[in-house]
C-alpha cells in the first residue's frame, strides 16, 4: 500500500511540474506585457488594415506539416470596432471563408467574435505584440472538435506579422500554426504614395 502511495504522489508531483513549466515558462506563459514598449508598436487597427496576404502551414500533434495554406483577408476599421475576412486554400485543394468581428478597448483590450468561435475570444495588444485566446469549433469534415486556441501576432520592422498559434484539446497541443501576414502589394504602394 505504501508503494502505491508513493507512485501516486510522484505522478500527481509530475504532473504538477508538467503543467506548472507549460503554464508559466513555455508558449502559453507569454502574456502581453512582456513586449510593452517594444518596437514597433502593434496597433492592429492601423497593421491588420486593408487587404493583407497570408502563407502558413498547420503541424499536426507529431509535430509534422499537416497542411499548408495561403490566403487573402481583408480587414475595415469604424474607430474601434473591425471586420476581418480571410479567404483560405489548402493544399489539400480545400477553401475555407471566415470573418472575424474585432473591437479594440483604449487600454489595447481585445474583444473578438467568428461565427465558429465558442464564446467571444479575448485579446491585448502591447508593444510589438498581440495575443489572442479563444475557444474555436472545427468543421465537421475536420471532426467538429471544439479547441482551446492561443495566437501569437508579432509584428517585424518591415511591416509583416508572425502568426504562431497552438490548438489544445484537455489541455493537450494537438495543432500548431505559424504564418506569415504582410500587406498585399497594392496596398503597400498606396500607402507609400499617400
Amino acid at each position: 500500500m505504501e508503494l502505491f502511495l508513493s507512485f501516486c504522489l510522484g505522478a500527481i508531483a509530475v504532473a504538477f511540474l508538467l503543467w506548472f513549466r507549460v503554464r508559466h515558462y513555455g508558449f502559453a506563459g507569454q502574456v502581453a506585457m512582456d513586449y510593452d514598449g517594444e518596437a514597433p508598436a502593434f496597433d492592429i487597427r492601423e497593421v491588420l488594415s486593408g487587404p493583407l496576404l497570408c502563407e502558413g502551414v498547420i503541424y499536426g500533434p507529431t509535430g509534422k506539416v499537416s497542411s499548408r495554406f495561403v490566403a487573402d483577408f481583408h480587414a475595415t476599421w469604424d474607430g474601434n470596432s473591425g471586420r476581418m475576412t480571410e479567404e483560405f486554400r489548402y493544399d489539400s485543394g480545400e477553401n475555407q471563408s471566415r470573418e472575424w468581428r474585432l473591437t479594440v478597448e483604449d487600454n489595447g483590450r481585445i474583444r473578438a467574435e467568428a461565427d465558429d468561435l465558442v464564446g467571444t475570444g479575448r485579446g491585448q495588444q502591447a508593444g510589438h505584440g498581440v495575443c489572442l485566446n479563444y475557444r474555436i469549433k472545427l468543421p465537421a469534415g475536420a471532426g467538429g472538435h471544439v479547441l482551446d486556441a492561443i495566437d501569437w501576432m508579432y509584428l517585424v520592422e518591415n511591416g509583416t506579422i508572425i502568426n504562431r498559434s497552438q490548438f489544445r484539446k484537455f489541455g493537450i497541443k494537438v495543432a500548431e500554426l505559424v504564418a506569415t501576414i504582410r500587406p498585399a502589394p497594392e496596398a503597400k504602394d498606396k500607402k507609400k504614395a499617400a
